[in-house]
């Protein structure tokens, strides 16, 4: 069954409970909409030996991103994590949560951050947040 993704939510922290030591969890405000993206370079180990015609490759590098825009909300406090560590070029550890409650987490760099303000509309922005390392699955049971 296919999902709406209203309940995919994305959330940032840069400060963990000082009692439990686990992170902080801040939802970030007027979302919209939000990718995680995943990619994998391909290592061509073709040789004369191949099958003929066919290119032979094995798993490469991999890579994540997120992608995400909507309202902005200058007083939201997810904006604001976001915008001091884009200002201070700190990393944040980021969660992407499905609906069901699945949630990628990992830390990442926010590489990309406009915030448009149209003469006849609302304010919105967008984001590029780039992963730094491999991010943790965790599934619900």
């Amino acid at each position: 069954m296919s999902k709406i993704g209203i309940d995919f939510l994305l959330y940032a922290t840069v400060e963990n409970d000082s009692e439990t030591g686990e992170p902080i969890w801040v939802k970030v405000g007027g979302q919209r909409g939000a990718t995680l993206n995943r990619s994998r370079e391909t290592i061509e180990t073709t040789t004369k030996d191949s099958p003929q015609g066919f290119r032979e490759k094995e798993a490469g590098l991999a890579e994540w991103s997120i992608d995400a825009d909507g309202l902005f909300l200058e007083t939201d406090e997810g904006l604001q994590i976001l915008e001091d560590a884009f200002m201070n070029g700190e990393k944040l550890k980021v969660r992407f949560q499905t609906a069901a409650g699945n949630k990628y987490e990992g830390f990442a760099i926010l590489t990309d951050y406009p915030i448009e303000a149209p003469y006849d509309g609302e304010v919105t922005y967008s984001l590029t947040l780039e992963g730094d390392g491999a991010p943790t699955k965790i599934s619900v049971v």
